[in-house]
């Protein structure tokens, strides 16, 4: 949902998925996780859409 150029409605949804994730409400599968020296292999495992859920890169 999006409302205006303000970004007030976005930042309400972000608010939302804040409190949620803090309660332990929000399911968001990890595909893959990388450290950020290999950044291109995770990028390249999203472009190769062989993936459900989120590549996650570590620092």
């Amino acid at each position: 949902k999006s409302e205006g150029m303000d970004g007030s409605a976005n930042a309400a949804v972000l608010a939302e998925l804040v409190k949620l994730a803090a309660a332990g409400e929000l399911d968001v599968p990890i595909a893959a996780s990388y450290p950020l020296t290999e950044v291109r292999d995770a990028y390249r495992e999203l472009m190769d859409r062989h993936t459900q859920g989120k590549i996650v890169l570590v620092p």
